[in-house]
């Protein structure tokens, strides 16, 4: 049951938001440390901190739970209908329709929990945070825009995270989370091309069927470097060093390559361009990025 559960909210997909997460919490000990003057791991290893860091995790995985059951619990008809989305759990008869809402309720419940043993800001921002992942389920039905929402949605990572640790807003993070919401953006419209006839069918709105696959992808490119340009930006005003450079080489250079291996006319390598060329971009940046924060 857990295995259909986990292929049902797509678990192996946490690895687009996760290493932000975990960027946003460590540049939030970062800054901790530096107000205490001591190192990284003095405040790393207080047992505070590591119950700290096990909340936002719980945080991280309710709330990308709740969100992605709810996608599929609100989209079952769309996805019954839709071949290519038809052997999905719910259409199938996996899992129930009322069951993986009562799952998405739990998860919203833990969630908001898990935000109260973090600090009040955390907490009274929850219902907000819960608020935009559940409202992007609805975006498709009435706005081209929806994959910029799904991008609102995961750019929350990095910034929730720093928030847990520090209670405060900052400038970098919310450049990491910035580059989140472009990267995403860009990727999600690639995806989307698979489902242009399907969505224009069923009146269903995204970047693909409003502007056609040409310039759904010129508008992904352009989202792309600006995310590039995001990465540099906090490269520089954070003063990283070569690590966090050799990261960001890599993440850049998973970006062109998922549009070298997409074109309007060949969408046969979608899913290596959305799973494993962002995958690989997310992780290694993230374990980058870390390393860079350990050794500055």
């Amino acid at each position: 049951m857990v295995k259909k559960y986990l292929s049902l909210v797509k678990f192996s997909h946490t690895i687009f938001a996760l290493p932000f997460a975990f960027i946003g919490f460590f540049m939030g000990v970062f800054f901790v440390a530096q107000q205490k003057s001591v190192s990284m791991l003095d405040v790393l290893f207080q047992k505070q901190m590591l119950q700290l860091f096990l909340l936002v995790l719980v945080c991280m995985v309710t709330a990308r739970s709740a969100a992605m059951a709810f996608n599929r619990y609100l989209d079952r008809h769309f996805d019954a209908k839709n071949p290519r989305t038809a052997i999905r759990e719910i259409p199938s008869g996996v899992i129930a329709a009322s069951s993986a809402l009562r799952f998405v309720i739990l998860n919203a419940v833990v969630f908001i929990a898990a935000t109260y043993f973090i600090n009040p800001i955390c907490f009274y921002l929850s219902p907000v945070a819960l608020f935009v992942i559940l409202f992007y389920s609805y975006t498709k039905r009435f706005t081209a825009l929806c994959h910029i929402v799904l991008g609102l949605g995961l750019s929350l990572a990095p910034i929730g995270a720093y928030l847990a640790v520090t209670g405060t807003f900052a400038t970098l993070p919310i450049l990491f989370s910035c580059v989140v919401i472009c990267w995403v953006s860009g990727f999600d419209i690639i995806y989307a091309m698979q489902d242009m006839d399907f969505d224009a069918s069923q009146n269903l709105h995204s970047i693909p069927t409003y502007l056609g696959k040409e310039n759904a992808l010129k508008l992904s490119v352009l989202l792309h470097i600006i995310a590039a340009v995001l990465v540099i930006a906090a490269g520089l005003q954070a003063g990283y060093g070569y690590f966090y450079w050799e990261g960001a080489l890599v993440f850049i250079g998973m970006l062109y390559y998922q549009h070298s291996i997409v074109s309007p006319t060949n969408l046969t390598k979608v899913n290596i361009a959305f799973m494993t060329a962002n995958g690989i971009a997310s992780v290694i940046f993230g374990i980058h990025v870390l390393v860079a924060l350990f050794l500055q």
